[in-house]
């Protein structure tokens, strides 16, 4: 199964586990996946998964700033990759197929995810 971790904001490190429902992500008390962010939708975006290709799929929901997948508007249903990054507002969300038995060890994956994006000096 397939995690989305918030990397920023006011639910930095929260981890919720998608499974294979359609889940809403937005700022409403109602949706599976609440973004605390007043750039945020109500009813921001929308992933599902496809049982037919075995993927997940983003969608924005019409909402007012967008949602973007590495740096990229998606204007219609986008598949998405491990460890891709989501913005929504000013918050930014991992996508992983990892699945976590609790928040301690999701919070330590994105961790060193967050670590792979810096280089090194044997990098430059």
């Amino acid at each position: 199964m397939a995690s989305l971790i918030i990397e920023n904001g006011k639910n930095q490190g929260y981890c919720y586990p998608l499974g294979q429902r359609t889940n809403v992500v937005g700022r409403a008390e109602s949706v599976p996946i609440q973004i605390l962010d007043d750039k945020v939708s109500r009813k921001h975006m929308q992933i599902r998964y496809d049982k037919t290709n075995q993927a997940y799929l983003a969608i924005d929901m019409n909402s007012k700033h967008g949602a973007f997948i590495n740096n990229l508007k998606i204007t219609e249903e986008a598949v998405l990759k491990d460890e891709d990054h989501i913005q929504i507002g000013d918050t930014i969300l991992l996508f992983t197929f990892q699945n976590f038995p609790d928040s301690e060890s999701a919070l330590n994956y994105f961790k060193k995810a967050g670590q792979r994006r810096f280089t090194t000096l044997g990098d430059q």
